[in-house]
C-alpha cells in the first residue's frame, strides 16, 4: 500500500534506480552493502562511529507489503515522468511478480550490526542481498536505507559531545555528582526540523546513551536534576512507547522563553511567577530578553529570597552574546547571590543554582566553554548545554561520507571471464567488485560479502564472508533482520535501554582508530585492485 503521504512504495527511490535493473547484467545473485567512509567531518583522529536507526526504516518502509495499488499508482507516474514527459522505464514485471510470488513483500534479505553498535570507518553496517530474476533490484532500496546515515551521524556526534563532557566530568566533579553526567547535554532541536518524523528519527538518536547507575532513594533528584536530555517529545514518546515498552527515556523540566519573560512588566515579576508555580523543582529562566547584565547584577538578587523560601534550583540561561562569556558570568552572579560550595577536587558548585548555554552550540564550543569554566574555577556539574541546529541539523550525509555500493556478483552469462586466475565458461563465476575511484581515493569500496567479528579486544574486524554459515554463526555481528518479508525465527528488535547499554559499552573498548579489515580482506582487496589494473590494460589493449 501507499506511505502515509499517498506515495507508492515503488516510488521511495532515486529516479535512476527504477532503471537499474535492465541495466546490471544477467545474475543469479547480487549483493552491497553500506558504510561510512570518514569519521565525523572528516576527523582522521578519532573514526568511531555509532551506528543506529535501520529499524525505523525496516519497520516503516521496508517490512510494508507492496500491493498492486502501489503499481497502478507507479504507472500513472511513470507514464510522463521521463525527458520531455514521456514513459520512463521502470521494471513493473519485477514488481507483479513479486507481489504475486512473495505477497508483496521486497525480494530481499537485509543483515544489519545490532541497533547502538560502536565500530569504525568501513564496517559494513547492512548488507543486501537479492538472487535469481531479482538480483537485478540488490540496490532498489538503498535510498530507503542510506537513510541510516542521518540517526547514525546523530548519535555519534551526541556520543562525541559526551566524551568532551565526560572529560571536564573526571577533571572538576566528585564520584558522587558524576550521575549528574547524562544531564549535560539537552536536545533543543525540534523546531528547527523539517518535519515531525526528522524529529523522531534524529531526537531517539540523541538519546541512545545509556542512563547512569541512580540510587533509588535519589532517582527522585534525578529525574528533577537531570532533565534528561530532551524537549523534543515526539522522539521521547516514541523512543519510551514504542522503543522501550513504555519504560521512561527522557524528561525535561518547566523553563521560561523570551515571549514569557516580555509579557511581564518586569523580568522579576516573570520569575517571581515561575517561582511560585515550580520553585520548588528545577527550572530554567531566560536571562537576556532586554539587558543580560543588568538581569544577573539587579534581578537575580531581588528574587533570592522567594527562590530560597521555595528552595528548588533555578538553571538561568543566556541565549545571546559570547557563549563563554556569558556562562561565566552567570556562574559568578550565582555564586555572589546563592552562594557555591567546593567540591574535593577543589572546583566551585553553585548552590541551588546553575547555568545552560544553548545558543549556538556545536562540538568546538562545547569545549571552549568548558576550558574556561574550568579555567574559572567552577565544577562542570554546574553547566549544562542545549544544542539545536548544531546537533539535528548540521550535518548531512557527507558528514561521515554514507555510502551504499555493489561488492559481489554471481554472473550467469555464458562467457568466458578471468577470476582468481581461473577461466570459467558456459557456467556460474563469482566476481567480487571495488570502486576505486582516481579521483577520490577516499570513495573506494570493499570487495565481497561480508561478516564482521569482535576480535580478543572486543573491536569489530570485517572478515570475508566464508559462506552461508556466517549467517547463523552467532559470532557475526551481522544479523538477519529482513528476509524477503518472512518471520525470522529467534529474531527481534532489542529495546531502548539494551540499544543505550550497547553504546557504552561498546564504544568504551574502541581505540579512536583502527585497521579493522581482517588480514583475508586485506588480501582480497590487493587481489582485486591488480585483477582491475589487468582489466584495464586489456581494455586498452582491445
Amino acid at each position: 500500500m501507499p506511505d502515509k503521504h499517498g506515495i507508492p512504495l515503488f516510488l521511495l527511490t532515486d529516479s535512476y534506480k527504477a532503471t537499474h535493473a535492465f541495466l546490471y547484467p544477467d545474475a543469479e545473485k547480487m549483493v552491497a552493502y553500506g558504510e561510512f567512509r570518514t569519521g565525523y567531518d572528516g576527523d582522521k583522529v578519532d573514526t568511531r562511529l555509532v551506528f543506529y536507526g535501520i529499524r525505523y526504516i525496516l519497520e516503516n518502509y521496508v517490512a510494508k507489503q507492496w500491493s498492486i495499488e502501489d503499481v497502478e499508482l507507479a504507472d500513472q507516474f511513470f507514464a510522463t515522468h521521463n525527458a520531455g514527459f514521456e514513459p520512463f522505464p521502470y521494471p513493473k514485471n519485477l514488481f507483479l511478480k513479486f507481489i504475486e510470488e512473495n505477497n508483496g513483500y521486497f525480494p530481499v534479505k537485509i543483515e544489519a550490526l545490532p541497533e547502538g553498535t560502536a565500530c569504525h570507518i568501513h564496517t559494513p553496517v547492512y548488507q543486501i542481498t537479492a538472487e535469481g530474476e531479482y538480483s537485478g533490484l540488490v540496490t532498489f532500496l538503498e535510498t530507503l536505507l542510506t537513510m541510516t546515515w542521518y540517526p547514525s551521524t546523530v548519535a555519534t556526534k551526541s556520543r562525541r559531545a559526551r566524551d568532551v563532557i565526560e572529560a571536564a566530568y573526571d577533571d572538576t566533579v566528585d564520584e558522587d555528582g558524576y550521575w549528574t553526567l547524562e544531564s549535560r547535554l539537552h536536545d533543543f532541536g525540534f523546531r528547527g526540523c523539517t518535519t515531525v518524523e526528522q524529529s523522531i528519527v534524529g531526537g531517539t538518536a540523541h538519546l541512545v546513551r545509556i542512563l547512569p547507575s541512580v540510587p533509588r532513594d535519589l532517582f527522585f533528584l534525578f529525574t528533577d536534576l537531570n532533565f534528561t536530555g530532551t524537549d523534543t517529545m515526539s522522539a521521547a514518546f516514541y523512543a519510551q512507547f514504542t522503543l522501550n515498552n513504555g519504560k521512561p527515556v527522557a524528561s525535561s523540566i518547566p523553563a521560561t522563553e523570551h515571549s514569557v519573560m516580555t509579557s511581564w512588566k518586569t523580568e522579576r515579576e516573570a520569575i517571581k511567577r515561575m517561582i511560585d508555580r515550580f520553585g520548588i523543582g528545577v527550572f530554567a529562566c531566560v536571562m537576556d530578553s532586554y539587558d543580560y547584565v543588568n538581569a544577573l547584577e539587579k534581578v537575580l538578587p531581588s528574587i533570592y529570597t522567594e527562590k530560597i523560601e521555595k528552595g528548588g534550583i533555578m538553571i538561568m540561561r543566556p541565549d545571546s552574546g559570547d557563549q563563554v562569556e556569558t556562562v561565566l558570568m552567570a556562574l559568578r552572579a550565582g555564586e555572589r547571590v546563592f552562594g557555591a560550595d567546593v567540591n574535593k577536587k577543589g572546583y566551585k558548585i553553585i548552590r541551588g543554582a546553575g547555568v545552560i548555554q544553548g545558543d549556538g552550540v556545536n562540538l568546538t564550543s562545547l569545549a571552549a566553554i568548558l576550558a574556561a569554566v574550568k579555567e574559572a574555577g567552577y565544577s562542570a556539574q554546574s553547566v549544562a548545554f542545549g544544542m539545536g541546529g548544531g546537533l539535528l541539523q548540521k550535518l548531512n550525509r557527507d558528514t561521515m561520507s554514507f555510502a551504499t555500493k555493489l561488492s559481489n556478483i554471481v554472473y550467469k552469462d555464458g562467457t568466458i571471464r578471468h577470476v582468481n586466475g581461473i577461466y570459467f565458461a558456459n557456467t556460474f563465476f563469482i566476481i567480487d567488485l571495488m570502486k576505486t575511484p582516481k579521483t577520490d581515493g577516499a570513495k573506494f569500496s570493499l570487495p565481497g560479502e561480508f561478516a564482521v567479528r569482535l576480535n580478543h579486544d572486543g573491536i569489530p574486524i570485517v572478515h570475508p564472508k566464508s559462506g552461508s554459515a556466517d549467517e547463523s554463526d552467532p559470532t557475526n555481528l551481522l544479523r538477519l533482520v529482513y528476509d524477503n518479508g518472512k518471520p525470522i525465527p529467534g529474531a527481534h528488535w532489542d529495546d531502548f535501554d539494551v540499544v543505550r547499554a550497547r553504546v557504552k559499552e561498546t564504544w568504551s573498548r574502541l581505540p579512536k582508530t583502527y585497521d579493522n579489515l581482517s588480514p583475508e580482506l586485506h588480501k582480497k582487496v590487493k587481489f582485486v585492485l591488480e585483477e582491475q589494473r589487468r582489466i584495464f590494460d586489456l581494455q586498452l589493449n582491445v
